[in-house]
């Protein structure tokens, strides 16, 4: 059935939006497969872990990780030699810290934070010593980026600042020690840099009119004249890695002349180079790298599921040695001391509680650290199925699916009778979705629905042509993919046609929005979460600092400064298409949005609204793009899991609470979605 034909009249719109109910009743009964299994609560999925992150300090002498301070995760530090003894080292009240790292002196754990998710990160380090705490990068409306550490200069590292243009970066030299910041050189046309253990900047990169990127050596701060490496936007991909202790070797990932990444070294005076790695099923860049040379000892092949492997003889020892002992599960490794002789280690094992462990490899020990989510522990949680799904014109779609506990018996992926589906949708659009432990899948399975992850043309890790498959294909042959997956869902016997649902954050909330506008009939409702409705408004209200990918993103969606850019981004704008919505929609949106600005949920709402077309419409005010604070993760995903409830007929941990002790403020809808609007008044 072509698009022409799934466009209804607005009475027929309106008729069809309204009444949940019908759709919910045939569903109840396929989610009583997991009538019996027990209610996972959101709050054990979506809520602060008990500790999170570990990290060694290079010296070996320091343990972190995070962990809640009244609610808000925060940075804590012990002793290694004695993990009980750890402390808080952070006091941020507020917003959550996102993460940490050590400084290459071991005496400073360095993080950023920004404001209520406006992504303005400032970069602060904490003395382990002495406590004190310090702004780094005291500027208002700025945004720092690290960008070299050494293993040589450990009290210097080089950062990004963007206090002069907010569109460019400049490189400065920051001392941990005394917070004094020195200009290095500046960051005008430049995307980013490379620089070597001397903390030298010896790389610049900048966009070019091709929509590739052009390299120019760099010396004492000087740029070359003309670069000495340039890629079109098809061999965008290819890029440096880092160079060796020494700085005689440079290792890229590039797709010049082959369609996935390989991995190459490349001798810095003769600029041989020497290929590393290369597999025809997916880019590869992911690389474990000795901790005192810089050598690459190890790489990983991502394509449906991770695959390491080993140059280094000794490591591979050490991997096989913790698989035995970790059991089944990718192994990784999350932080190694300067000396390579402790490894923070942990294991993925998809349906079971992941734990962190200390590993001495000279001892053979591995002491266990932390259970991230010890009331997990025992929780009903499902396996995940790698699968391949094919397109209407011939990809290869490598897509995760995961199913209700009791819905699949002789554990084969394919469940004994069709149940809801949920298609959840990545981001970016130029990322991807990965096989492992997925909250967000393990929390729809065990409500009832089969979850499919799909990664559609566009997603990166595939190769180039997969890639550039989907530029200007928005709306397009990239929802086509969407399309083609729900159909084989359906074919396969997971799901029926009527029973499926579209979900998903920033592109995956535009993809929710597009489903609803492009396709009226093809999903019983949709979640959008911070996605845009409008491609011209969302290009034109990007970020300054995004200006080096400008061009890029011009190549990929359409250029708004010409008239055929401009037709092919109105044409892939589910706002111009709202008055086709004919099912539910609820969108969920953070205020201080810099990518996805409220405005682009504003404009769908109020075009629906316009139409007399329901949507419910829920807005945080202290959120950016996605929502960090537990409190209001879980209120919006309490909200959801009602929604979809309600239309496809899934099991629903009641209300309660949760939208109360979240900043939610429903804009617009509560009265479309049945006890929203008590549970969202404030006592």
């Amino acid at each position: 059935m072509s698009r022409s034909q799934l466009l209804l009249p607005l009475t027929l719109a309106l008729a069809a939006a309204l009444p949940m109910s019908a759709l919910a009743a045939d569903a109840r009964q396929a989610a009583l497969t997991v009538g019996d299994t027990p209610l996972i609560p959101r709050t054990a999925l979506f809520g602060n872990p008990v500790k999170a992150g570990a990290q060694l300090s290079p010296d070996g002498q320091w343990l972190s990780w995070m962990a809640p301070v009244n609610g808000v995760m925060n940075v804590w530090v012990a002793p290694a030699a004695k993990p009980e003894a750890a402390k808080a080292v952070t006091d941020s009240k507020d917003r959550p810290i996102p993460g940490h790292f050590w400084s290459g002196n071991s005496e400073q754990l360095l993080f950023v934070k920004d404001n209520a998710g406006d992504e303005n990160f400032r970069l602060y380090g904490v003395d382990v010593n002495t406590g004190t705490q310090r702004d780094y990068t005291p500027f208002d409306k700025v945004r720092v980026r690290m960008i070299g550490g050494s293993r040589k200069r450990v009290d210097e590292v080089l950062v990004g600042i963007n206090n002069r243009d907010p569109r460019w970066h400049d490189v400065h030299l920051l001392n941990l020690k005394t917070g004094e910041l020195k200009l290095v050189m500046k960051g005008d046309g430049f995307a980013g840099f490379e620089t070597d253990d001397d903390l030298q900047v010896r790389l610049g990169a900048r966009p070019n009119a091709a929509g590739g990127t052009d390299y120019y050596q760099v010396k004492d701060g000087a740029v070359a004249e003309k670069p000495f490496l340039s890629t079109s936007l098809e061999d965008n991909a290819t890029g440096p890695i880092g160079y060796t202790a020494d700085g005689k070797t440079l290792y890229w990932r590039d797709s010049r002349d082959r369609d996935t990444t390989a991995v190459f070294a490349e001798d810095t005076a003769t600029g041989q180079r020497k290929l590393i790695a290369q597999d025809a099923r997916a880019d590869l860049g992911a690389t474990l790298r000795n901790t005192t040379t810089g050598e690459v000892q190890a790489y990983a092949v991502d394509y449906l599921t991770t695959e390491w492997h080993f140059i280094d003889k000794g490591l591979k020892a050490d991997f096989d040695w913790l698989q035995q002992q970790l059991g089944k599960g990718e192994v990784f490794v999350a932080s190694r001391t300067r000396a390579d002789d402790k490894w923070i280690v942990g294991i993925d094992p998809v349906s079971k509680v992941s734990a962190t462990y200390l590993y001495d490899r000279k001892a053979k020990k591995l002491s266990a650290l932390y259970v991230a989510r010890p009331e997990l522990q025992n929780a009903p949680l499902v396996p995940m199925h790698a699968v391949e799904i094919k397109s209407r014109d011939g990809l290869t779609l490598p897509s995760y699916l995961t199913l209700p506990q009791g819905a699949d018996k002789n554990g084969d992926g394919k469940p004994e009778q069709a149940v809801p589906l949920v298609l959840l949708v990545h981001g970016g659009p130029w990322a991807r979705d990965g096989y492992g432990y997925n909250g967000t899948h393990q929390w729809l399975a065990n409500r009832g629905y089969a979850v499919l992850s799909v990664n559609f043309r566009a997603s990166t890790g595939f190769g180039k042509k997969f890639l550039n498959a989907g530029n200007k294909q928005w709306g397009l042959a990239m929802h086509d993919d969407l399309i083609d997956a729900v159909n084989w869902a359906v074919k396969q016997g997971v799901t029926s046609s009527d029973k499926v649902a579209i979900m998903g954050g920033s592109y995956g909330g535009y993809a929710a929005l597009a489903g609803l506008a492009f396709t009226p009939t093809t999903f019983a409702c949709a979640v959008d979460i911070v996605g845009p409705s409008n491609l011209e408004t969302l290009l034109g209200t990007i970020p300054p600092y995004w200006e080096a990918g400008k061009k890029q993103m011009y190549s990929r969606m359409g250029d708004p400064t010409t008239d055929e850019g401009k037709a092919i981004l109105r044409a892939a704008s589910p706002l111009y298409k709202a008055d086709k919505i004919v099912r539910p929609l609820l969108i969920g949106q953070g205020a201080n949005d810099p990518r996805v600005k409220q405005a682009e949920s504003d404009q769908i709402v109020q075009a629906m609204q316009a139409k007399n077309i329901p949507v419910t419409y829920v807005l945080y005010p202290d959120e950016g793009h996605g929502f960090a604070k537990p409190n209001n993760r879980i209120g919006f995903n309490a909200i959801a899991e009602s929604f979809l409830g309600h239309c496809l007929g899934g099991r629903v941990e009641p209300l309660g609470e949760t939208v109360r002790q979240s900043t939610a403020q429903v804009a617009h809808g509560a009265d479309f979605l049945p006890g929203l609007k008590a549970a969202a008044e404030k006592k």
